[in-house]
């Protein structure tokens, strides 16, 4: 079993992920925002159908089931130049076998309408504090010749009207993501781009564009999970680089 650190834990992919990656019975240190949402995921996740599974096998000694530990970690990505210390802190495992970057932010404006502080708030969320904790990681993850994962977006690809500061932030992340892989050859990279996702930053969209949200005019948060998760699990003498996960 592996430990995997996800950020934006309690949006909807994220606790998607976490929840897959929970029923494998790997080691988890789930980051968001806010405490009490990260603690009330934790216990989500200790319980109920996310609890630890156990394969029976009719020659085996029974054992009991491994139960794989939960960290919480409070991280605020609006303000990238505290996150070392903040990890620091905490403590961070020695080995990561994976960093899965779920996290964002959005809102929609034209250019013109775009002021400073929204453009540097998309991009501190959204690129520069992925490219701080990737660097703060590194160690971590080299150690254990492990797996990042970007969670990017559609926009990421194209850039449409009102998505100017969102796109750029992740159009940035691809090239992050790019950059990353050419540089760490140790390290497996993933960029995930998912189309409009049922999750709770899709229903504000959806208020910002003036139209309704119906949940399942959009992908479920879970089925980009299974595809995420899959491309952690390919056999190393492969890498999954880019996915596209959009809406039937």
């Amino acid at each position: 079993m592996g430990t995997y650190l996800i950020t934006g834990a309690t949006g909807g992919i994220g606790t998607a992920v976490s929840e897959l990656l929970r029923e494998r019975g790997h080691d988890l240190v789930l980051t968001g925002r806010s405490p009490e949402r990260l603690d009330g995921l934790a216990k989500s996740l200790h319980g109920g159908a996310n609890a630890a599974t156990q394969v029976i096998n009719p020659n085996a000694v029974p054992s009991p089931p491994r139960s794989a530990s939960i960290t919480t970690i409070p991280l605020d990505l609006r303000e990238p130049r505290r996150l070392e210390a903040t990890l620091a802190m905490a403590g961070v495992p020695a080995r990561l076998d994976g960093v899965v970057h779920a996290a964002g932010m959005v809102h929609l404006a034209p250019v013109a309408a775009t002021e400073a502080d929204e453009w540097i708030e998309h991009m501190s969320v959204n690129l520069v504090s992925a490219a701080e904790l990737t660097r703060l990681l590194l160690p971590a993850l080299r150690a254990a010749k492990g797996h990042v994962v970007f969670v990017n977006s559609t926009a990421g690809l194209r850039a449409n009207p009102q998505w100017s500061a969102y796109a750029a932030s992740k159009f940035g992340l691809r090239a992050l993501a790019d950059s990353l892989r050419a540089e760490e050859p140790s390290l497996r990279v993933t960029t995930v781009y998912p189309g409009r996702t049922a999750t709770e930053m899709q229903r504000r969209v959806r208020a910002q564009e003036g139209g309704a949200y119906a949940e399942d005019d959009f992908t479920a948060p879970a089925t980009v999970a299974r595809v995420l998760v899959s491309a952690l699990e390919t056999s190393r003498d492969a890498v999954v680089s880019e996915v596209t996960v959009r809406p039937n």
